[in-house]
């Protein structure tokens, strides 16, 4: 009897690899409060840059007001420098000190 090629009589094992992805690391963006910009204006913000409900915008700026500081979103950091940078540049339109920053969760 012969063997076809390809046919052989031996074993082999096939092996495969999974790579699993890494998540991005996330950062917080966190609103500072300040004696100037109106409560308004930080709803307005969380509302517009970070598409708050009234409801939840309403409860940040809460704890921004009373805490000192209030996380207004987590993202990749891309998209928190991001909203940083367009937090600030509503808020120097409109002549509020508003200072926003980031931090890693």
């Amino acid at each position: 009897m012969s063997e076809q090629p390809g046919q052989g009589g031996g074993t082999a094992v096939a092996t495969e690899t999974k790579t699993k992805t890494k998540r991005p690391a996330l950062y917080k963006v966190l609103l500072h409060n300040d004696d100037f910009t109106t409560m308004e204006f930080v709803v307005f913000i969380l509302q517009t840059i970070f598409h708050k409900n009234p409801i939840d915008a309403h409860a940040i700026m809460m704890a921004v007001h009373k805490a000192g500081v209030g996380v207004a979103g987590v993202y990749p950091y891309e998209i928190a420098e991001a909203k940083v940078n367009k937090v600030i540049d509503l808020a120097q339109a409109n002549e509020f000190p508003l200072r926003c920053s980031i931090e890693e969760e």
